[in-house]
């Protein structure tokens, strides 16, 4: 069963259509990259899948006991958030809020989800630094950490490697598949870099507000290349 169904979503804001009739379903284990062009509707399919952004019309419905607060989520990072005064531990128990319930405080289990994702991301040693002393990558993973406190399912990514240098941005890609291979974790990734967000995808979505193509890594690379002949022709 599908985790998230989307079935002819469109969204519009004040009359004007953001995105047009999509349908399609991430399942299980999958590995979904979105590409487009600035403004095609990509961030703002994945804010609707988080349930931040409401359908004109069509329809979102989720599966195998995925619920919308239980989807892990790393945003575009702004300039003040990365420069957050909290501890990195602090920052990865902050993924629990969604599991507390009426809770107020964090409880053992949610100290034990917190410590367990960072030895998974290997920043176990980074839990008393300060976030904003981190580097790029240090911060990236330790926000990958708490969207996995969210989550054992799903993982939403808008544009992860934007500001990483290419070191850091294939170490984060290699733990992505790691997650999504070892640990079977589902991941969406909204991405420009086509050719690092690929390497390990299994399939692609393009958008242009509608759904411009729909398939596999290798039919979406064939399909690149057949365009880039016809521009030469």
């Amino acid at each position: 069963m599908a985790l998230i169904a989307m079935k002819d979503v469109t969204i519009a804001f004040e009359g004007v259509v953001a995105v047009d009739r999509v349908s399609f379903e991430i399942d299980p284990g999958d590995y979904l990259v979105i590409v487009g062009e600035n403004g095609s509707g990509k961030s703002t399919l994945m804010r609707a899948m988080l349930g931040l952004v409401r359908p004109r019309s069509g329809k979102i419905s989720y599966g195998d006991g995925l619920v919308k607060n239980r989807i892990g989520y790393l945003p575009q990072q702004t300039a003040a958030q990365r420069d957050f005064p909290a501890s990195v531990e602090e920052v990865v128990l902050s993924g629990c809020v969604n599991r507390m319930g009426r809770r107020f405080f964090y409880n053992r289990a949610d100290r034990r989800k917190a410590e367990a994702n960072m030895a998974l991301l290997d920043i176990s040693a980074l839990r008393r630094k300060s976030y904003r002393n981190l580097s790029g990558g240090q911060q990236q993973r330790a926000l990958l950490a708490r969207a996995l406190c969210a989550t054992d399912a799903l993982l939403l990514l808008d544009e992860p490697v934007t500001g990483l240098d290419p070191v850091a941005a294939k170490e984060f890609y290699d733990v992505i598949r790691d997650l999504n291979q070892r640990h079977g974790v589902a991941v969406v990734m909204v991405s420009h870099d086509l050719s690092g967000a690929m390497r390990d995808a299994g399939k692609v979505l393009q958008m242009d507000r509608g759904m411009d193509f729909f398939g596999s890594v290798p039919d979406f690379e064939a399909r690149l290349a057949e365009r880039a002949v016809e521009r030469r022709g």
